[in-house]
């Protein structure tokens, strides 16, 4: 039984770690855009933020609201925030499918910096 409690535990402690990492990444993504860092840790206003980086205009971020709808506007703000860094397909395949993985490579790079709303 304790083997079950250790595993739960090593699950939760793997979250956090993910969760921390995401919101570090979130943060440094913020700051290359040219917006407050600290809005990742802000529920919902990081979601403003992202939008307004993507769409640009952060209001668009209440589409998410519709049920069925949200998965394709997430799909879509991914790809747009691939555009917005002056990626392409591939990495934008790579938010959709490893997040935990593109979202470190985009904050973390020197290379990539933000180019803008994509089509404006």
């Amino acid at each position: 039984m304790s083997s079950v409690f250790q595993m739960s535990a090593g699950a939760m402690v793997i979250s956090c770690l993910l969760g921390v990492l995401f919101i570090v990444s979130q943060w440094l993504l913020f700051n290359k855009a040219g917006e407050a860092g600290w809005a990742a840790i802000v529920p919902f206003y990081n979601l403003y933020v992202l939008f307004k980086i993507t769409w640009g205009s952060g209001v668009k971020f209440l589409l998410l609201l519709i049920p069925i709808a949200n998965v394709v506007i997430a799909i879509i703000t991914l790809v747009k925030l691939a555009k917005a860094f002056g990626k392409g397909g591939g990495f934008a395949c790579g938010l959709i499918f490893l997040p935990y993985i593109f979202y470190p490579i985009m904050a973390f790079s020197k290379n990539i910096s933000y180019v803008g709303v994509p089509g404006k």
